[in-house]
């Protein structure tokens, strides 16, 4: 499967740029998947303006694998987003594991419909660069592929200019998700996807929650060798795990960037949300404590508008940090024009509903 195989609605969407949530978990009290809630999930991604979801990534929690979920979640989402979506929507799902797992994982994401993968090289740690770019090129040959670099606070490590240069290279490679939270790290791979002469074919994602809104607006200057010419790349969208809550907030935000020309000055108060799209990211995704709470975070967020019943994850140990609930008390209270709780409250039966799309969509 090339990017050519990619229906052109879809590739266009994946090039135009985004808000691509990464799917978190419903489960009962029980630690069972609540298909249900699951539903109303992705219902509400849809309308609230996501571009499509990623599912089977972290905020999916990895463990969905040896709980023989991994297919029948991807399923789930690929099915409501087929039966509710009213345009196209982008299908990723995370691949992880050694090379053999990666790439059964990625012959499951395409029989299910999935159009590209979000490649997770966790696994890979220690492995060296070029044995990490065959195994890149192994999944590469099953589906079109989301490089991802992650940031080792969650299991992730720094690959070189050089390595992001030869991936940037690979046919089948059609968008890089950078979470380094790292800006030279970040600048590295952008000056890689231009040096390799592949900007126009990789799409340029971010997952740096410590700064999305401002990796959305700048422009990022690659010059050549000598500096006599100069390219500039932009991030396009973002495939973040902060975008699985409040996503209407987002979905507005994404769109008032895009909406903005090229060169035009900057509005102080869009320049300004960088800093409060931050906290908010920060109590939500635990950052005092290395992020260790991140997905109950999320879960929490969900949880206080009614999609989900509880913030349980697969793994009993995985809980909120202490005082991360007054945390996202504060940023809610600090913050109300970031929230989307009146959108959900006036939709949220809908989404539960069997029959929900019978039922008009209230803006």
């Amino acid at each position: 499967m090339k990017p050519d195989d990619i229906p052109a609605p879809a590739l266009a969407l994946l090039r135009r740029g985004t808000v691509l949530p990464a799917h978190p978990l419903a489960l009962t009290a029980d630690r069972r998947l609540d298909r249900i809630r699951q539903r109303a999930l992705t219902r509400y991604f849809m309308d609230a303006g996501a571009g499509g979801v990623a599912v089977g990534v972290h905020t999916t929690q990895f463990a969905i694998r040896e709980a023989g979920l991994y297919a029948p979640v991807l399923e789930l989402a690929a099915q409501t987003v087929q039966d509710w979506a009213d345009g196209p929507r982008l299908l990723i799902a995370g691949v992880t594991g050694p090379t053999a797992q990666a790439v059964a994982e990625a012959r499951t994401a395409r029989g299910l419909g999935y159009h590209a993968v979000l490649l997770n090289l966790a696994r890979l740690k220690g492995a060296t660069e070029a044995e990490i770019l065959r195994h890149c090129r192994a999944v590469a040959d099953e589906m079109p592929v989301v490089g991802f670099a992650l940031l080792p606070e969650v299991g992730g490590f720094h690959l070189s200019y050089g390595f992001w240069h030869a991936f940037a290279g690979i046919e089948n490679v059609v968008a890089i998700k950078m979470a380094p939270f790292n800006r030279y790290r970040t600048i590295d791979i952008i000056r890689a996807v231009a040096d390799a002469g592949a900007a126009d074919r990789v799409t340029l994602y971010t997952g740096n929650d410590d700064h999305i809104v401002l990796d959305l607006l700048q422009p990022f200057v690659v010059r050549n060798a000598d500096g006599t010419a100069e390219r500039r790349l932009r991030i396009r969208g973002g495939l973040l795990g902060h975008w699985s809550v409040w996503v209407r907030r987002a979905a507005e935000l994404l769109d008032r960037i895009h909406a903005l020309p090229d060169g035009a000055d900057l509005p102080e108060d869009l320049l300004a949300l960088d800093s409060i799209v931050t906290d908010c990211n920060g109590a939500i995704y635990d950052a005092h404590h290395d992020l260790a709470g991140c997905i109950p975070g999320c879960l929490e967020v969900l949880r206080r508008q009614g999609l989900l019943e509880g913030t349980w994850c697969l793994d009993p140990a995985e809980t909120m940090s202490p005082g991360q609930m007054a945390e996202i008390d504060r940023v809610h209270r600090q913050y109300p024009e970031m929230n989307d709780d009146a959108f959900v409250r006036a939709n949220l039966e809908r989404w539960l509903a069997e029959d929900g799309k019978q039922r008009p969509l209230v803006i």
